[in-house]
């Protein structure tokens, strides 16, 4: 996290497993995940992009840049949170998902938010 209380951004995210969609014997296994984006700063600030690294159960990493997230860059006020839903399909039952967010400040000053890693776990997958 940035050490500037102006740019406290805190990223919290829970993953569900979707079996309906999921295809075991074809090595699809679908994920939705939700992420809470907290502004714990003074200002308010904006995302701009997304980075995500996927790392699937056999190591196999994915990379994932983009504007924004779910189609919109939200500017998130200070004590106030943006939550969104998206998904993501691997090939292994178990996986992680981390990243970071890149933030523009009110001030101009541009950051880099991290999202914590956390797991994509099929329900049964650990005994």
């Amino acid at each position: 996290m940035y050490t500037d209380l102006r740019y406290q951004i805190r990223v919290e995210a829970l993953s569900t497993f979707i079996a309906e969609q999921s295809d075991p014997a074809a090595n699809r296994f679908v994920f939705t995940y939700t992420v809470s984006i907290h502004n714990d700063g003074t200002l308010p600030a904006q995302l701009l992009h997304r980075y995500w690294k996927i790392t699937d159960g056999d190591g196999v990493i994915r990379e994932v840049h983009g504007d924004g997230v779910v189609g919109e860059q939200p500017t998130i006020v200070p004590g106030d949170a943006f939550s969104y839903t998206s998904g993501a399909v691997l090939e292994t039952e178990v996986g992680t998902m981390e990243g970071y967010f890149e933030m523009l400040a009110a001030d101009g000053e541009t950051f880099r938010a991290t999202i914590p890693v956390f797991s994509l776990l099929k329900p049964s997958a650990l005994h």
